[in-house]
This record gives C-alpha cells, sequence and structure tokens, in this order.
C-alpha cells in the first residue's frame, strides 16, 4: 500500500515525522509519500518560499527508509486541491490500496474540502487520532464515517480505495506557527524539528519578519507578469 501525508509542511517538525513513521508502521506501508502543498486554498499563502519548504522536507526525510516526497502539487498552477492529486495519483496505481493520512481535526471538517466526496472513491482515509484530544466531525462526516468505518488493517488491502481507519498516534503538541512564532522573537524552536532542518532555517533566514508571505509575493509577480491581478482564494480544500 501507498500511503500520502498531505500538508503546507512550514516547516516540517517532529509532529509531522512521528505521526508518519507511526502510521506507516501501524500499516505496514510500501511507501509514504509527502505531499507539499502548493497553494493551499483553505489558508493564507505559506510564510516560507515552496523551494523552501521542499529542502526542508527533504532534509528531514533523508535516510528514513520509505519515506519519499512527491512534488505534484508544487508543479502544478492554480489552488492545491487533494482530490486532484489523488485523481492523478490514482491513474498512475491502477488497483493499488492508496491511503490518505488524515489528522482528526482536517478529517472532522472534511466537507470543507474541495469534491470531498470523491476523496473516497479514490482512497482509504486513515484518520491519526490522538487520544483525548476533544472534537467531533462534521454531521456529513459522521454519515461518512458510519458507511465506510473499518477496523482492521487487513480491510485496506482488499480493495483500492473506499474505507476509513482510525489509527491512535503518540501526541505531540507542536505546529509550524508556535516554530515560526519563536524565529520571529529570536528564540530557539530546537527539539521541535529535525536539527538539518533548524540548521536550513537558520542559514537562509526563514521566518523573520521580512520573509513573511513569500509565496504570496511570488505569486504576485507571476499574475503582473500574466497581465491580471491576483483572483479571490477558492473555497474548501486539502490538507
Amino acid at each position: 500500500m501507498l500511503g500520502i501525508l498531505g500538508g503546507t509542511f512550514d516547516p516540517v517538525h517532529f509532529g509531522h515525522l512521528r505521526i508518519a513513521l507511526e502510521l506507516a508502521q501501524h500499516l505496514e506501508l510500501q511507501e509514504l509519500r509527502f505531499l507539499p502543498c502548493g497553494r493551499p486554498p483553505h489558508r493564507g499563502a505559506p510564510a516560507a518560499a515552496a523551494r523552501d519548504r521542499l529542502n526542508m522536507l527533504r532534509l528531514a526525510v533523508t535516510g528514513q527508509n520509505g519515506f519519499s516526497i512527491d512534488e505534484r502539487e508544487l508543479r502544478r498552477k492554480g489552488p492545491s486541491y487533494m482530490v486532484d492529486s489523488l485523481q492523478s495519483l490514482r491513474e498512475e496505481l491502477g488497483s493499488r490500496p492508496l491511503c490518505l493520512l488524515l489528522g482528526s481535526d482536517a478529517f472532522h471538517a472534511l466537507d470543507t474540502w474541495h469534491r470531498w466526496e470523491h476523496l473516497i472513491e479514490l482512497a482509504h482515509l486513515v484518520v491519526a487520532h490522538r487520544p483525548g484530544v476533544a472534537g467531533a466531525p462534521s454531521t456529513a462526516v459522521a454519515s461518512l464515517l458510519e458507511r465506510c468505518r473499518v477496523d482492521e488493517v487487513r480491510d485496506l488491502r482488499r480493495r483500492p480505495a473506499g474505507a476509513i481507519l482510525m489509527v491512535p498516534v503518540t501526541q505531540l503538541d507542536i505546529s509550524g506557527t508556535r516554530i515560526r512564532e519563536l524565529v520571529r522573537a529570536g528564540l530557539s524552536p530546537r527539539y521541535l524539528l529535525p536539527e538539518s532542518v533548524l540548521e536550513y532555517i537558520w542559514r537562509e533566514g526563514l521566518y523573520r519578519e521580512k520573509d513573511r508571505n513569500a509565496d504570496r509575493d511570488e505569486l504576485r509577480d507571476e499574475a503582473r507578469k500574466a497581465g491580471h491581478g491576483e483572483g479571490g482564494r477558492a473555497s474548501g480544500a486539502g490538507s
């Protein structure tokens, strides 16, 4: 089976990496691909440029067997919708089981994603559940969970898509927002992310006040070259 973990990874940190490792081991994945989002339609532009987020991911996954990076959303123009990425992956994989790995917060609001009802047709949904963390899915997502929930990993291997599996994971309260705040305040985020990623942040001067909204500036430049202004942000989205 192939697992996909999407996100802005702005920056990648141990919260991402620990969940990825636990899910990869629990599911016995042949491969887990990190899918960095190019242009998230559900939030503002990432603070770091796409090339820096990609470089930090490369540093973070180097040496971890079974981890790789899928760059399709960084190469694709327009908003980064997960349904489009899963569709292209499904065309490549044929009937091979595909698992979209989600945090519980993202899963609970899945019905706000673009064409969300098609996700389950393209992949299994594996939800990383942190024991003791409150929250409940929307009515529509709860209905989907009731119809599609399975309890065993082997149920995922029997078909390419269509099942939902809840997996308890270690709770690590780490966020990219907090890491960026620490850097802007001149404080160290050491032990929240890999040392190689931290060294890259210091070396490249990322997340200081002058570097905020780097991707948004890039988009504005592209729009000027194309002769038109920025359009409205699309609603719904992938992780």
